[in-house]
């Protein structure tokens, strides 16, 4: 089974990587690009065949390692065969 997990900072959390990379595509020429956001997807390859078991440990993955749940939001889902 696979899951992705994205990671993205809580609203109101500096993101200077954003920024910056929002200010490199004005000075290319993208003008309409108003707000650039940094996230990261994890895709985890799971051994179960339990979907409601494998989001629960993933959780705890986020809780304990992934995600800082002081400036960081997470999303967790299960990636099904037409998405690969």
């Amino acid at each position: 089974m696979e899951i992705d997990v994205t990671i993205k900072l809580k609203q109101g959390v500096a993101d200077p990587e954003g920024e910056n990379t929002k200010k490199a595509l004005n000075l290319l020429g993208f003008r309409t690009v108003h707000d650039v956001k940094m996230m990261k997807t994890f895709r985890l390859v799971i051994e179960s065949h339990d979907e409601e078991k494998a989001r629960i440990e993933v959780e705890e993955m986020c809780r304990k390692l992934l995600a800082n749940p002081v400036i960081h939001d997470y999303e967790i889902s299960v990636v099904r065969a037409g998405d690969r």
